[in-house]
């Protein structure tokens, strides 16, 4: 089976979806939520069902469903303890777990996560070792208790740093999950982005040359861009058309074009 591409500039670090999404510009743009990629899923499921079964099937997916389905744990905290516990936005932090959030950096936010097993990996990176076994801080609970002093902590700590980059690469070598908040000039222009293809240059005979996100699915088999079909413009191809398939004239296309029945652009 070939394999698949080189290891890319990020690919070693932690991976969870708000440090993807950080980097990914989402962050600095947040709101967005793609249906499609829900139909495309649902599509993919029913093609595999019809190779298997011979049957095919209508495929139901609405916008509401697919916001919905964005909620993290909101739905099942509310539910499973009987309405006691009701999410609320929670600004830059997220509501279960400290750190876990937006951290106030030199030039630009920081996203930076430490679960309890990583807890002590951060301690240790920050300075403040004795934090990992300080019952006030030791456990998740005991540091959403205390939010606005682990804030303070990890934001005194990136303030003393001699900038955002050295307090990255301080956590990131001791893979405690963490990544900056670029806009989406910044991510255009991120190498990771740039050598995976993830942003793709392209050619459009009206606006030149410009980016794209790249294709988001990879298969070995198909390692290389898949070209783009050029957009027509409009009525480009009306005599092509008129001609071919209705045994039309050019003189009769021109008339038509002329009279105002056909447009072109």
């Amino acid at each position: 089976m070939p394999k698949m591409q080189k290891l890319w500039p990020l690919s070693k670090l932690p991976g969870y979806d708000y440090i993807a999404q950080a980097y990914s510009g989402i962050t600095s743009m947040i709101g967005e939520v793609s249906t499609g990629e829900h139909a495309t899923a649902a599509i993919n499921a029913a093609l595999l069902y019809r190779e298997r079964t011979d049957k095919g099937q209508h495929l139901d997916i609405a916008l509401l469903d697919a916001y919905f389905h964005c909620h993290e744990l909101n739905v099942q905290l509310y539910s499973s303890n009987n309405g006691a516990i009701k999410s609320t936005r929670s600004g830059t932090q997220h509501f279960a777990l400290r750190p876990g959030g937006l951290f106030k950096g030199h030039n630009t936010y920081i996203f930076v996560l430490a679960l309890d097993h990583q807890w002590p990996a951060a301690c240790q990176a920050i300075g403040r070792p004795e934090l990992a076994k300080d019952p006030h801080y030791a456990n998740n609970a005991a540091r959403v208790e205390r939010t606005p002093k682990v804030v303070e902590i990890v934001e005194d700590w990136i303030a003393s740093m001699p900038s955002d980059d050295a307090a990255l690469r301080t956590l990131e070598e001791v893979r405690v999950p963490v990544a900056p908040i670029l806009s989406v000039e910044q991510a255009i222009n991120h190498p990771h982005l740039q050598e995976r293809g993830t942003v793709r240059t392209v050619t459009d005979r009206a606006f030149g040359e410009f980016q794209i996100p790249g294709m988001r699915l990879r298969f070995s088999e198909f390692p290389d861009n898949l070209p783009l079909l050029e957009a027509p413009f409009l009525g480009e191809h009306n005599e092509e058309i008129l001609t071919a398939y209705l045994d039309y004239t050019s003189e009769q296309v021109q008339a038509l074009e002329h009279d105002g029945v056909l447009k072109r652009e």
